[in-house]
């Protein structure tokens, strides 16, 4: 049975009937050969459009179709073709309402690729689980964007701020391909002189410790997906030996002498400005040139605040025995509030209130609290960054500033109660923070 509807318009009756015979099964077709468009008891999915209806050289019809179709189905896929490329034609196509452009004769496998970027993007929309469960621009674009790389080979490279929902994008990603493994890595959490090992296995005796043949996360996600979250944490050396695997695919063992293939897409994913590292020396430049061909970036939540309110409602609702609404003034403070933690952060907060609002209806006075601990704006500073109140220099000044340091992060650590968004905070790197909690013999069973 048909499960998309797709509308071809094109006045040649021999096109019309070959790409019916092109689609795909799942694929209903209905042909039309004049401008008009037709009624149909089943909104179109997709339609492409011929743009030189009526045989007129000069007069375009198909943008007219285009722009109708635009007007009447908003949600629509518009594909334009014709045989006269002129960007300008083009470039018009897309102003109607089009979304690509191909070229006469249509290739089948073209179009049967674009047919299936195209379902993977109603199936997002139509998706009822959270995922990007959200109503602004940057959701349907980020909708568009997964349904484009369906299928694509990697490098992928997701970029975003702590808990705006990387992992999530990545998990879409894999679930396009219908494969298995799905093997994720938390680079900060590998020390640099394990990296080979990891990553890449090694043999019985290769080195002190190595009891066992061990297979690495590589070959572990061979025919499957590879995710590396934060490769920002990934030293200078690490980086050098995780590009050439990128260019080659190729993996050697610790304690091997051979090379062998290994068949995984690698999805990688930051909350820095790997750019910025790049001109500060921190990250090699042919690694981002290798990785950045294939972007996704997500916008934090506090720049897309339509979003805000659809997913602390959502939070809300799945907890059957406790379900809670936010009256008006709740909703107006959540939304001015920046959101530091990005969603992670917003659904900490709803399951706080979950639990301590009294009420069904949750008031700003039950928000506050848990809301006051971090300022309101960018610009302010907490104040655990404030310096204290007495200094005793007996010990010099690099002990001052060293315990001073220490003070600073536990500080920091029992105001967020995470890692990731203390680090955030600080201005350094997860793998960073976890050494100097280390260094100052900081006790800490926080996420």
């Amino acid at each position: 049975m048909s499960k998309y509807h797709l509308l071809i318009v094109d006045d040649d009756p021999l096109i019309l009937e070959s790409l019916k015979i092109q689609l795909p099964s799942n694929w209903k077709v209905t042909g039309q050969n004049s401008p008009t468009i037709p009624r149909s008891d089943q909104p179109f999915d997709a339609a492409l459009v011929d743009l030189q209806l009526g045989g007129d050289p000069h007069h375009f019809a198909g943008l007219d179709v285009i722009e109708k179709l635009n007007q009447k189905l908003p949600q629509i896929e518009i594909i334009a073709f014709s045989g006269t490329i002129e960007r300008s034609l083009m470039e018009e196509a897309l102003q109607k309402g089009a979304k690509l452009f191909l070229t006469k004769p249509v290739h089948p496998n073209s179009l049967r690729s674009i047919l299936s970027k195209i379902e993977e993007l109603l199936e997002l929309k139509n998706n009822s689980k959270l995922r990007f469960l959200a109503q602004s621009p940057h959701a349907q674009n980020l909708h568009r964007e997964i349904a484009l790389l369906k299928d694509e080979p990697g490098p992928i490279l997701i970029e975003g701020e702590s808990g705006s929902g990387k992992e999530v994008v990545a998990k879409l990603l894999h679930q396009q391909r219908s494969v298995t493994p799905w093997i994720t890595v938390n680079v900060a959490s590998i020390p640099d002189n394990l990296f080979e090992s990891e990553f890449f296995g090694h043999l019985r005796g290769s080195f002190t410790g190595a009891e066992f043949n061990k297979i690495g996360l590589c070959e572990a996600a061979h025919n499957g997906d590879l995710f590396l979250d934060e490769i920002e944490a990934l030293g200078l050396s690490a980086q050098a030996k995780l590009l050439r695997f990128l260019e080659s695919g190729e993996i050697r063992k610790v304690g091997s002498k051979e090379e062998f293939k290994v068949n995984c897409r690698v999805l990688i994913a930051t909350n820095q400005s790997l750019e910025k590292m790049c001109q500060q020396g921190q990250f090699r430049n042919d690694l981002w040139w290798r990785i950045s061909g294939k972007r996704i970036k997500l916008l934090p939540l506090r720049e897309r605040p339509s979003d805000i309110l659809i997913f602390a409602n959502y939070f809300l609702k799945s907890d059957p025995l406790r379900t809670k609404v936010l009256d008006a003034e709740a909703q107006g403070l959540l939304k001015e509030y920046p959101w530091p933690g990005n969603i992670r952060q917003l659904r900490r907060v709803c399951e706080q209130l979950l639990l301590h609002a009294p009420l069904p209806i949750i008031r700003q006075c039950d928000l506050l609290p848990i809301l006051k601990d971090t300022p309101l704006n960018s610009g302010s500073h907490p104040a655990y960054l404030s310096p204290p109140l007495e200094v005793n220099a007996s010990g010099g000044l690099s002990e001052l500033v060293n315990h001073f340091e220490g003070q600073t992060i536990h500080r920091c650590l029992q105001q967020h109660q995470n890692i990731d968004q203390t680090a955030r905070v600080l201005k350094i790197s997860r793998s960073s923070l976890y050494k100097k909690i280390k260094d100052h013999h900081i006790q800490w069973r926080g996420t």
